[in-house]
């Protein structure tokens, strides 16, 4: 870059993780500490589009590294798909005087992203969603937290259904992806995990591992569904229809991705936001700031979106492992 940057922009966009504002913070706070200004974006691309900003400076962001959502909200944008929002949002950042935008979210906020770059507007992207599905990264801020979340619910309704000898059927987010699915179902010792990328074969992946456990000694018994993988309401019917019980069905929704962030995902995102920003200092963009064992690393953007992260199956295996002639947990 040949100017030096001196004013930039950040925004979270798509869904909301937590540790998005201890990512807000780092990148504010950095960039203070290397001379430049910096402005909160509004709402996404959208406030980008509609000229929705904050003035953000090192007080401004104190006390919001505890916190969940996003003190600069969120929402998805129709208009910056079109190319008239993009030169919309082109125009408002050269009236701010913005040289760089730094965009934390998920493939749909840094697809945004390499548009923008793609008109003259350098950004550097931060992973940031529960799905844990962005494929240049080993991590995204967020996917702890969420499943820590979504354990402590199940763990909650276990006693439950241990207590009256029941099935429980819980739904889990994970439209496309089955990443938080199956690290929480081998958390809390499910009976079985249902996942997008494995095609379902009830028989087998549900009503053979309910009959095995039971045989095991078990009264109350535990399915994970994700999202993408089937409603949790109809794997219930047919659990009903198949074995004659009737499962008790829990859907987890949006409650994943609220709460305070855990200590992986304030640490985390801290060092994604402090890396976010040096990279832009030092000249680096159009880029994705990523994790892989255990360090940072920046890939180019369009190289970054080609990437594609596959399921551990071997996890699955070892989900599998655990329940079959033992008892659950």
């Amino acid at each position: 870059m040949e100017k030096k940057i001196k004013r930039i922009g950040v925004l979270t966009s798509g869904g909301d993780a937590p540790g998005m504002n201890a990512a807000v913070r780092a990148v504010v706070r950095t960039a203070h500490a290397n001379g430049i200004e910096c402005i909160g974006i509004r709402r996404g691309w959208q406030g980008l589009i509609n000229s929705d900003f904050v003035t953000l400076t090192r007080e401004s962001v104190g006390h919001i590294l505890n916190r969940g959502g996003t003190i600069l909200y969120t929402a998805r944008s129709e208009d910056f798909m079109t190319e008239k929002g993009r030169l919309r949002a082109v125009a408002t950042c050269k009236m701010l005087g913005l040289d760089a935008i730094v965009a934390i979210g998920g493939d749909g906020t840094f697809r945004g992203a390499l548009e923008l770059s793609r008109l003259g507007i350098p950004v550097v992207g931060v992973p940031a969603t529960i799905d844990n599905d962005v494929g240049c990264t080993n991590y995204t801020i967020g996917f702890d937290t969420a499943c820590n979340t979504a354990i402590d619910c199940i763990d909650r309704l276990r006693d439950t259904m241990q207590s009256h000898e029941r099935c429980s059927v819980v739904e889990v987010m994970g439209r496309n992806a089955g990443f938080l699915a199956l690290y929480v179902g081998i958390a809390v010792g499910a009976t079985a995990v249902l996942v997008p990328e494995k095609e379902l074969d009830f028989q087998k992946d549900v009503v053979e591992r309910i009959q095995e456990s039971r045989l095991s000694g078990n009264t109350h018994f535990m399915i994970v569904v994700a999202e993408g993988a089937g409603s949790a309401m109809d794997i219930g019917r047919r659990i009903q229809e198949a074995i004659g019980i009737s499962p008790r069905v829990t859907v987890l929704g949006h409650i994943q991705r609220g709460g305070s962030p855990n200590a992986r995902d304030r640490e985390t995102a801290t060092r994604m936001g402090y890396y976010a920003v040096n990279a832009l200092a030092e000249g680096r963009y159009n880029c994705i700031i990523g994790t892989k064992e255990g360090g940072i690393v920046e890939l180019p953007i369009e190289e970054a979106l080609q990437q594609k992260k596959h399921l551990q199956m071997d996890r699955y295996k070892i989900m599998e492992a655990m329940q079959f002639g033992s008892a659950v947990r």
